[in-house]
C-alpha cells in the first residue's frame, strides 16, 4: 500500500512529501520502503521490515550471471562481508537499509573503494585498484564470490535456493553486541 503524506522537512521546515510504501518480498517478509527529498538536500531512503526474526547470518557462493540477480535486503544494522577482496560493509550511525540485489552490493563496494583511493598513497592505490580490477571480474562472473549478511536483528537476508542461512548467538557487549553463528 503506497501512502503520501506531506510534512515538514526536519532540516529547513519547508513542507515536502514522504512517501511510505509496502512491498512484498518473497520468501523473506513484507517490509516498508520510506523516501523523503527536500530541495535543502535533506534526503530520507530507508527501508524498514515488518515482522520480526532470529539473528541470523546468510551466506551465499556467487559464481554465475543468474547469481548477481538474487536479491539481498539489508536491515540499518545489516553487515555485509565479501570475504575474498576484504570487504566488509558495516552499519553507521547514519545507515539505511535497502532492498537490492547481488551485482548492487558490489557497485556499492566499487563507489566505496574509488571514493577511498582519492585519499590514498603509495601500496594503498596499487591495492585499490586491484580490488577494483576483481570487483569487476566479479561482476562480469569472470571469478567466484562469496557474500555474507549478519544481523543481530534478524531482518536482513539473500532470496536465493542457493544463500544459506544459520542461526546467530547474540552476547551483549559494552560497545554493542558480539555476534557469533552458533555451531
Amino acid at each position: 500500500m503506497r501512502q503520501v503524506i506531506p510534512a515538514p522537512c526536519p532540516d529547513c521546515g519547508k513542507d515536502i512529501e514522504y512517501i511510505y510504501d509496502t512491498e512484498n518480498i518473497p520468501y523473506f517478509s513484507d517490509i516498508l520502503l520510506i523516501c523523503g527529498v527536500c530541495d535543502c538536500g535533506f534526503r530520507i531512503v530507508d527501508t524498514m521490515i515488518l515482522n520480526d526474526h532470529e539473528p541470523s547470518r546468510w551466506e551465499m557462493t556467487v559464481e554465475t550471471p543468474e547469481d548477481l540477480d538474487a536479491r539481498v535486503v539489508r536491515s540499518m544494522q545489516g553487515e555485509i562481508d565479501i570475504p575474498e577482496f576484504g570487504i566488509n560493509i558495516r552499519p553507521g550511525p547514519s545507515c539505511f537499509g535497502f532492498v537490492s540485489n547481488i551485482e548492487g552490493i558490489l557497485e556499492r563496494a566499487e563507489d566505496a573503494v574509488k571514493r577511498a583511493a582519492i585519499s590514498c598513497e603509495g601500496d594503498e592505490i596499487c591495492r585499490a585498484a586491484e580490488l577494483q580490477e576483481e570487483i569487476e571480474k566479479a561482476r562480469k562472473s569472470e571469478i567466484p564470490f562469496t557474500v555474507v549478511i549478519t544481523d543481530p536483528s534478524g531482518n536482513s537476508g539473500i532470496v536465493s535456493s542457493k544463500a544459506k542461512k544459520t542461526k546467530l548467538d547474540i552476547e551483549p557487549e559494552a560497545d554493542g553486541y558480539s555476534v557469533k553463528p552458533l555451531a
